[in-house]
């Protein structure tokens, strides 16, 4: 696919991913969200040498939400009976039971984000608001500008939580300030998003993409299949209620990556006093 709204680039280890509709607020147009959905299904998790992505925005802003001239098409997007079945399931169902689920779909983007096996860090430069935020969210690690800014805008425009916000913001922050900052719609800055755990870092702005690319290397650095099982082991503990279970999944992972070359070779650079070069074997 040609990228049209997006800039994709790719150094070493790492890709970058920018939001680019600057003079839109980088907000979602039909051709973005399909954008934003390939590149991440289609070429950086399949893309075996890239270990970590970075996702930031053009400009001012990170992600100012949908662009609401979507809205504006001479037909209704979705018809009564849609409504009643709930909007946002209808727009993602595939047709085609071998058709992944919301494939083509900024929420089909989220997914993959959450699921795939490298970690994805959110740089985010300016304004993530709604569906913005959603998709800071959806990134494992986030690191903010210090003229960032947040909001769970739905609420205010007469609409429900999208793209798993009620999902993930909970799990970032808590329920209680989860439902003070969906059900207000309230905008934080972001020494107030680092304190309450939405970003782990804030830094000044013209630093931010330095610091996004150290944070994106010093994880590269590490053995990717290892990075990945941690990932997914973490991802597991959010949703796994007994311990002993979890530590049953971490047995599996230590056993998968005692097999690995990766390992052999960490092993060996520690005994022979040298830097390892892991292969993600």
């Amino acid at each position: 696919m040609e990228y049209k709204r997006l800039i994709v680039e790719k150094e070493g280890h790492i890709a970058t991913v920018t939001l680019n509709r600057p003079d839109s607020g980088n907000s979602f147009d039909f051709r973005l969200m399909e954008e934003i959905d390939h590149v991440f299904r289609d070429n950086l998790d399949k893309d075996d040498n890239i270990r970590a992505v970075i996702l930031t925005g053009a400009g001012k802003y990170f992600c100012t939400g949908v662009d609401l001239n979507i809205f504006a098409a001479a037909e209704p997007e979705v018809d009564k009976e849609e409504l009643e079945q709930g909007v946002a399931s209808s727009r993602v169902q595939a047709e085609e039971e071998d058709v992944p689920w919301g494939k083509g779909t900024v929420v089909g983007a989220v997914v993959v984000m959450t699921t795939m096996r490298k970690p994805v860090i959110a740089a985010v430069n300016g304004a993530a608001v709604g569906l913005g935020f959603s998709v800071a969210l959806a990134c494992d690690i986030r690191v903010a500008s210090d003229r960032a800014r947040f909001s769970m805008i739905f609420v205010k425009r007469g609409l429900g939580p999208d793209t798993a916000a009620s999902f993930t913001l909970p799990r970032v922050v808590g329920l209680p300030k989860a439902k003070e900052l969906l059900l207000t719609g309230d905008m934080i800055d972001a020494a107030e998003a680092e304190r309450i755990g939405v970003v782990s870092k804030v830094v000044p702005h013209d630093e931010l993409m330095t610091a996004a690319k150290e944070l994106a290397a010093k994880i590269a650095k590490n053995p990717p299949l290892a990075v990945a099982v941690h990932k997914e082991a973490l991802n597991k503990s959010m949703i796994e209620t007994d311990i002993i279970k979890q530590m049953e999944h971490e047995i599996a992972y230590t056993d998968q990556m005692l097999n690995t070359e990766d390992f052999q070779e960490a092993a060996a650079a520690f005994l022979e006093k040298r830097d390892p070069v892991f292969k993600g074997r």
